[in-house]
């Protein structure tokens, strides 16, 4: 991936993990953000997402831990109000490692090592789709029947564009994705991973039981 920038601002949030191609709408209104906004809007226009390490709210103002994978996007539908709040989208790059933070500003930044992962490493063979099929039937119900058919057959997505569109849909824990996003080329054994994990959590039911979560106990 070339001429990406080697210092990008970080933008940390405790719910977000942001994947290649896909978007997210972002509403910017701490001023520290505004200013980073400002800062990279007319230049490289990239943003890195981040996760928040843990239960990092009570010192989101300061510099809470976060996890040294992240997704960039780049900045696009760019809506300045007039009070000074942003409203954007950020269309998901690729993803980076956090070689050491750079705190002499208002906002974060870093400098990263990129580490996009190849569209062909997530290619699935048609067993390995077929297997993916049935775990997301068998996790979701029916609504994953009408969605299948919409992404896969009508949209026509498939590796890269699929997968990562999964990983960001998922109804799953921030911490399940990126344990997806940080597994870069084995993300798709890693989605599997954790239908797998889920599937079984809810076959064992609440407190670890067996049968499921109508048991009595």
């Amino acid at each position: 991936m070339a001429a990406l920038p080697t210092i990008i601002p970080i933008f940390p949030l405790p719910n977000l993990v942001l994947f290649p191609g896909l978007s997210v709408p972002l509403h910017i209104f701490e001023p520290r953000y505004r200013e980073m906004i400002a800062d990279v809007a007319d230049s490289h226009g990239m943003v890195g997402m981040a996760l928040l390490k843990g239960d990092r709210l009570h010192d989101y103002h300061a510099f809470p831990d976060i996890f040294e994978v992240g997704c960039a996007g780049k900045i696009g539908g760019l809506i300045k109000l007039a009070d000074g709040r942003y409203n954007l989208v950020l269309e998901g790059v690729g993803e980076f490692r956090i070689v050491r933070e750079i705190r002499d500003r208002s906002y974060r930044q870093a400098e990263v090592n990129w580490c996009p992962v190849r569209p062909d490493a997530l290619d699935c063979d048609a067993e390995t789709m077929d297997a993916l099929r049935e775990m997301l039937f068998s996790y979701l119900g029916e609504a994953a029947h009408e969605a299948w058919r919409a992404i896969v057959e009508q949209r026509g997505l498939r590796g890269a564009a699929l997968i990562n569109f999964l990983c960001f849909h998922l109804d799953v824990t921030p911490l399940e994705k990126q344990t997806m996003l940080e597994a870069l080329t084995d993300r798709v054994d890693c989605l599997l991973d954790v239908l797998t994990f889920k599937l079984e959590e809810r076959k064992r039911g609440p407190a670890g039981t067996s049968g499921g979560p109508d048991t009595v106990q």
